[in-house]
């Protein structure tokens, strides 16, 4: 039986850019053969079980060639499985996707096109150089650069791409750019025509410089900008200075650490790639079930008979609510006549998601608030359940204990410290900043690194924190608190890294 393969266009870079159907084939895929550049971010959206194939190329290194891309492709495709060719930009855009179908046709292999947006329009426009404007240039023509423009071509007339109206957008071109430059005046082209050149494109590491023909050579030579980048050659080239936007982002260039359990890191790290960062997602906790026993069986037994029950985080009403439905429950056990208090307001929008509504929520989202909450309350005799994570704070249940409350602590999930990536670590410690969203991320990150690398740290990330709980588990850990959140949420860390930055800028 003969599988199906897709060639997706995986976009310039910036994973955002992927279409709604190339998601879809690659959520589905069971092979992955993907390039070295634009895919790299994309991949954890595959399927946990998915074979990854890389046939990434780079300067003096390809991993495979293409002939040997179009016989997996083939061979995966015979074998009746769903694969996913994932190529950066557009297939057929100097991508060779136009060969792999044709091997695939030959085969009779069972296939489809997803097209993807091409850097020769993204990376422009992310550099705020329009390839088209009205009145500058109707018309924009893309030619790859990977030729050399001083020996004589079949495929490539430069001088006749001189005379060309409009907007030149040179793919593969910088190691020859020079030539390309000088092979484009002698054709007609004005020395002082502007380019622009955009390296990254799309990325939190994207790189722009205008210049013009007789100058651009020497000014990338300068600023040592390379490959991958787009050129861009044309009148449209001088727009970047007055539109440009991606370099207007207040963490444009900088890189951030998310040390979340990697269930939960893509709130942070979407809205920290938003703002232009380059997220390097290091999970050094998993949250993990706790193994049932008579003190939760108990509690869920009871849940009816509970007048006051606190969730302390997202995990925890995560957790509860897993217990209930391996028992056939939902949140029709929770009595109507009970307080359900959520620690903040994330957790009240889980329990929300969960068809409950909080009734409490403490102005200040740690343990104490949740005390200061209650404090006009008779608690004597009171049944409290208490779901949260195993090591949690004793503070509120000694608090609500001295009240006179009938507390059921019940621990339903752990955080787990997880084995880190050697190179996800190396790039942590060489990165920006560095945040945490709780004590168990600290000590479980802390534990990762060697003498050396905690000396290191000294000299390092900025490290900024969710609350004060966190902050003290860092220093307690030696570390330097360099900002720490007013509003225990993952927007109030970003608002205090916001800060930080923008601090150390105006000083």
């Amino acid at each position: 039986m003969s599988g199906f393969v897709h060639l997706v266009g995986a976009g310039p870079g910036d994973p955002g850019l992927l279409t709604v159907a190339g998601l879809r084939a690659l959520e589905r895929a069971e092979v992955v053969v993907h390039d070295r550049l634009g895919t790299e971010q994309l991949l954890p959206l595959c399927h946990p079980r998915a074979e990854l194939l890389n046939a990434g190329k780079s300067p003096g290194r390809q991993a495979m060639t293409q002939d040997e891309i179009n016989a997996a492709l083939v061979e995966h495709g015979l074998r009746g499985r769903r694969v996913v060719r994932l190529k950066g930009g557009d297939p057929f855009v100097f991508g060779r996707g136009g060969e792999e179908a044709e091997a695939l046709a030959a085969a009779g292999v069972e296939y489809a096109v997803v097209p993807g947006i091409t850097s020769a329009i993204a990376a422009p426009a992310y550099a705020g150089i329009p390839v088209t404007h009205r009145g500058v240039a109707t018309s924009f023509t893309v030619v790859t650069g990977h030729e050399d423009p001083t020996k004589p071509s079949e495929q490539t007339d430069w001088a006749a791409l001189a005379r060309v109206p409009g907007t030149l957008v040179v793919l593969m071109g910088m190691g020859r750019l020079g030539g390309i430059a000088e092979a484009l005046i002698a054709g007609g082209r004005s020395p002082d025509e502007p380019v622009g050149v955009v390296q990254w494109g799309t990325t939190p590491r994207q790189r722009r410089l205008v210049a013009t023909l007789s100058t651009v050579a020497a000014r990338v030579a300068e600023e040592g900008l390379g490959s991958p980048a787009v050129v861009v050659v044309g009148p449209v080239a001088s727009l970047a200075g007055t539109i440009g936007w991606l370099e207007r982002r207040p963490l444009m260039g900088r890189t951030v650490v998310v040390t979340r359990a990697r269930a939960q890191a893509s709130e942070l790290s979407d809205r920290l790639r938003a703002l232009g960062a380059d997220v390097v997602e290091l999970p050094v906790i998993r949250i993990a079930p706790v193994d049932s026993s008579p003190a939760i069986d108990a509690a869920l037994d009871a849940l009816g008979d509970y007048r006051l029950v606190v969730l302390t985080s997202v995990n925890g009403v995560d957790a509860l609510f897993a217990r209930l439905a391996e028992r056939g429950r939902d949140a029709r056990s929770l009595p109507p006549e009970a307080t359900v208090v959520a620690i903040g307001p994330a957790t009240a929008e889980r329990l929300a998601a969960h068809g409950v509504r909080a009734d409490l929520v403490p102005e200040r989202f740690v343990a104490e608030g949740i005390l200061e909450s209650l404090a006009g309350r008779d608690l004597q005799g009171v049944p409290v359940l208490v779901a949260r994570a195993r090591g949690s704070r004793p503070e509120l249940v000694d608090g609500l204990r001295a009240r006179g409350a009938a507390v059921d602590e019940v621990e339903l999930y752990e955080a787990v410290s997880e084995p880190a990536d050697p190179d996800a670590l190396a790039a942590a410690l060489a990165a920006d900043h560095l945040t945490f969203t709780a004590s168990s991320t600290v000590r479980s990150f802390m534990a990762l690194l060697g003498p050396a690398d905690r000396q290191a740290l000294g000299a390092g990330p900025r490290v900024v924190s969710i609350g004060p709980i966190t902050s003290d588990t860092a220093r307690a850990e030696g570390l330097e608190v360099h900002a720490e959140a007013t509003e225990f949420t993952i927007p109030g860390l970003v608002d205090a890294l916001l800060s930080d930055v923008g601090s150390r800028e105006g000083a």
